[in-house]
């Protein structure tokens, strides 16, 4: 398995180079109350200041500047993902369709495509938008970028880990959250590569939680899928995914949180950081706030993904007391 790490980790090394100049380098913050509150060095990766709100933007760019830009690419995502792409689309002059469900809420359809990037509404829902993405590039020849299923996405994500190796003398654990594995996958290879002492947390929502459960399993497995505040991590996984022999390799621990200790991780946030940010950001703090008695004198980071929040349900949220 070392050297499938060290693989990824000299992907991000020139995924860096390609997306220079289409992404920001976010700044890690030293945090203004939690962190002393519990009694530990702690900084967050502020990817909810990232050009796209999100992480995403990265691999988006490290993909389509992969491809010469005579290839076209297509891709399905309603999200954070989507709107990476379209952006990373635009600034590098690829041609690009986005697959969207007919559900797809009028605020996210306008923004992706306010990058005059081609659009398709299919199906009910994201599961369906994703398979007809797939058949058309079958059929049509396209390059299908999937969210966190190809190395040059994990390469691009990867590109946080280089920042926080250059940003911080030193790192003992970071808490990253899960989706389908792509950011921990990065971001776990470039630290493991370089920073072998770093611990890293994956974390993961009770309500979805795929990778941790095909990290258990050794596979891809079934699982149950329910609501979540951390919308950005929620469904399932590829079978053949390349981030779950990744996830295994570099993740130290694998730490689940509830829909309320999220939603209490938000809130601190907001009134003890100053930052509002989106549900899947919030359950990296989460995880820390879970071990950080385990945590105490020792640095830490925890990886804010993105702020691309859903406003009702985010203010919903920071209005209740809990």
């Amino acid at each position: 398995m070392i050297s499938i790490v060290l693989e990824a980790a000299a992907g991000s090394m020139q995924a860096r180079q390609r997306i220079r100049s289409h992404i920001y380098q976010t700044p890690l913050l030293p945090s203004r109350q939690i962190g002393r509150e519990a009694g530990s060095s702690l900084s967050f990766k502020a990817e909810n200041f990232q050009l796209t709100g999100s992480f995403k933007i990265r691999g988006a760019a490290s993909k389509m500047t992969s491809l010469g830009i005579d290839r076209e690419v297509i891709t399905a995502s309603s999200g954070n993902h989507g709107i990476a792409s379209a952006q990373a689309a635009a600034s590098i002059g690829q041609a690009l369709t986005v697959v969207l469900p007919e559900t797809v809420a009028q605020a996210k359809l306008d923004r992706i495509r306010s990058f005059n990037v081609n659009v398709i509404l299919h199906g009910a829902e994201s599961g369906l938008a994703e398979l007809h993405a797939q058949e058309e590039a079958a059929t049509h020849g396209l390059v299908y970028v999937s969210p966190y299923n190809d190395p040059e996405i994990v390469a691009g994500q990867g590109t946080i880990g280089l920042e926080l190796l250059e940003q911080s003398e030193r790192i003992d654990n970071v808490f990253i959250a899960m989706g389908g594995g792509g950011l921990i996958s990065g971001i776990g290879a470039v630290l493991k590569s370089f920073s072998p002492g770093t611990r890293v947390y994956g974390v993961a929502a009770q309500n979805s939680a795929a990778l941790a459960a095909a990290m258990t399993a050794g596979r891809v497995v079934e699982t149950e899928h329910h609501d979540t505040l951390a919308d950005g991590v929620a469904g399932g996984m590829d079978e053949d995914s390349i981030t779950l022999p990744l996830a295994v390799s570099v993740v130290d621990e694998v730490v689940t949180c509830t829909e309320g200790e999220i939603a209490g991780a938000l809130r601190d946030l907001a009134f003890k950081e100053n930052q509002i940010v989106e549900g899947a950001a919030a359950l990296a703090l989460a995880g820390f706030l879970k071990v950080a008695d385990r945590c105490r004198g020792q640095r830490n980071v925890v990886v804010l993904c993105g702020a691309n929040f859903d406003r009702d349900k985010i203010f919903s949220v920071l209005n209740d007391q809990g």
